[in-house]
């Protein structure tokens, strides 16, 4: 007689325990990367990802040369995983909420480089909202645009502010402001010396461009084929390449105004080269979280013009 394959197991502490360990390792693509998130070492990452795999009867991911890959079994069980930890979340929230509190966790997506908006009142949401929920722990993430919306989707982010969102049934979309980009040089650049008048569309084309790697569906300045020589992810990253006065590229205007300021950058024919970014806040049409439905509210009152 075939052995019968095993029953699934119920949950108990243990497992919440070992599926958080897989759901870090997913995240952070690798056991090494997230040990500092789990603090513990990479080999006893790997004895909780085998004990899960034990407890489930699949193979989770394979771990060789080639580094960390999930499996498609483990793909299933990575999004059951965080459909669990959104109910877990959304049932200590209903519980806070029959007491007349907001408690659990916020989870919010944000592009880089929005510190320095000032205009921006994500600051004065995060305050208010700091002062209405107390006991809501705030995790903010750092991201490109498309891996914001992806982890919206995939229920890992309770709200993002991004530019450049895809339409979705799903999630709902609300303007919130128009962002300058301009397109600078450092100081040891060529263009720096030009005189406005000197600045040619050849002359820009001709010169390394430090681009983003996820701006392909972003809308720079129209008939300029830039001569991208880098592709970085961050806008620090940006600022760096044009600092080092071998590469053009864009940023912010309030994010490069510091280095402006100290005349350590200059825009390049702002008229000519600007171009603007919209911002939306996004957030599932369904979300039931109230800490998140609370820090909606917020947001939507002090950030949407």
């Amino acid at each position: 007689m075939a052995d019968k394959t095993p029953p699934i197991p119920s949950l108990r502490n243990l497992d919440l325990r070992l599926i958080r360990v897989f759901a870090a390792v997913v995240r952070h693509r690798g056991f090494a990367a997230a040990q500092d998130e789990l603090g513990i070492s990479a080999s006893t990452i790997s004895i909780h990802i085998r004990q899960l795999e034990d407890r489930l009867n699949v193979r989770l991911c394979d771990r060789g040369r080639k580094g960390f890959q999930m499996t498609e079994q483990g793909q299933i069980i990575y999004e059951a995983a965080l459909r669990l930890f959104r109910s877990l979340e959304d049932f200590r929230g209903a519980a806070g909420s029959a007491r007349g509190q907001l408690v659990g966790e916020l989870h919010l997506g944000v592009v880089d480089a929005v510190a320095t908006n000032t205009s921006l009142r994500l600051r004065q949401t995060i305050a208010e909202f700091s002062l209405v929920a107390p006991e809501v722990k705030i995790n903010i993430d750092i991201n490109s645009p498309q891996a914001l919306h992806q982890g919206l989707l995939e229920e890992r982010y309770h709200m993002i502010l991004s530019p450049m969102l895809r339409h979705h049934d799903a999630v709902k979309y609300e303007h919130a402001f128009a962002e300058t980009q301009q397109l600078y040089s450092g100081r040891e650049h060529a263009l720096f010396k030009l005189s406005d008048q000197q600045v040619t569309k050849r002359v820009v084309a001709d010169s390394m461009f430090a681009g983003r790697s996820y701006t392909l569906e972003s809308k720079p300045p129209k008939k300029i084929n830039f001569d991208q020589r880098a592709t970085v992810a961050h806008m620090e990253s940006i600022a760096l390449m044009i600092l080092s006065g071998k590469y053009i590229g864009y940023l912010p205007d309030h994010y490069a105004w510091q280095w402006e300021n100290t005349d350590e950058m200059r825009a390049i024919l702002p008229k000519v080269y600007r171009y603007e970014d919209d911002f939306y806040l996004g957030h599932r049409v369904r979300e039931s979280n109230r800490a998140a439905l609370a820090f909606i509210e917020i947001a939507r009152r002090e950030i949407i013009n």
